[in-house]
């Protein structure tokens, strides 16, 4: 078994040091911590295998992306729909009460 040996004693100066991700994150991302099915993680790291490797994490957000994509196209879709047939329909008329001739006495 190989031993290791401890680093030797460095006089670092963190006078100027600043608190803080070392490398920061990219604009318009936020790191957060989510719980996914085990099956969802497999998926997504074999497509990024697949690919020739690249993060499994950015395939996830690109798919959560293109579903949020879809899903307003659909809205606007559906929306357009309503108020096309919305339109096409002619305004109804309220119907009309039938009088009643008044019945003759013999």
């Amino acid at each position: 078994m190989k031993r290791t040996t401890p680093e030797p004693y460095r006089d670092i100066d963190f006078s100027e040091a600043k608190r803080g991700p070392v490398v920061k994150s990219d604009p318009g991302k936020t790191k957060i911590s989510i719980r996914l099915d085990n099956s969802v993680i497999d998926a997504f790291r074999a497509l990024a295998d697949q690919a020739g490797g690249g993060s499994y994490q950015t395939l996830i957000n690109d798919a959560l992306v293109a579903y949020l994509h879809q899903h307003s196209v659909l809205e606007a879709v559906r929306q357009v729909v309503r108020e096309e047939l919305g339109s096409a329909k002619a305004p109804r008329q309220p119907k009309r009460r039938r009088s009643v001739a008044p019945l003759s006495s013999p």
